[in-house]
């Protein structure tokens, strides 16, 4: 009688799921591990000027978009790439939201602010977002360039990726 305290009448589900997944191929994680997104978190952008604002940035750049950027910014012009127009686009481009002393900014519609919205339009005088509209809400250029490299490092575009040498590895993997 007390051996059917221990016999479960279904298996235990944690019991089949480890047996699952150790059953898993190398094949079958790598699929697994493909069909993940991959998307950098939001990061939040100090602006040096503007005592406790941040800008909600999302560092996730394409090459596509990078190209387009430095176009905008001039890259194929005679005069050549204009480092402060093309950091107005990152940072522009990349802004999601707005925050001032660690809350978030919402319109009265609950809308989040970014260099487009009419409010920050309005807040700056300007009528272009980019670049006029982070140039004015920054204030410097030194601190718009500043704050393109960190979101440019926040993207990966700094990463550096390392090689491993198999033959350091354990045997057990």
């Amino acid at each position: 009688m007390a051996d059917e305290l221990y016999t479960p009448d279904e298996p235990d589900k944690a019991v089949l799921k480890k047996a699952a997944k150790s059953s898993e191929t190398p094949l079958d994680k790598l699929k697994a591990t493909i069909a993940e997104e991959v998307e950098r978190p939001v990061v939040l952008l100090e602006v040096p000027a503007r005592d406790g604002v941040h800008l909600r940035i999302s560092p996730n750049i394409t090459q596509s978009q990078m190209r387009h950027w430095r176009k905008q910014a001039g890259e194929d012009s005679k005069n050549g790439l204009d480092p402060t127009k093309f950091a107005c686009f990152v940072v522009g481009h990349t802004t999601v939201g707005v925050e001032i002393n660690g809350e978030e900014v919402f319109d009265e519609d609950g809308v989040f602010l970014n260099f487009a919205h009419a409010d920050i339009l309005k807040m700056t005088g300007e009528s272009r977002p980019v670049p006029d509209a982070v140039r004015s809400f920054f204030g410097t250029d030194p601190h718009i360039e500043a704050g393109a490299l960190a979101v440019l490092e926040a993207a990966g575009y700094s990463d550096t990726v390392e090689t491993v040498d198999p033959t350091n590895l354990s045997s057990t993997i």
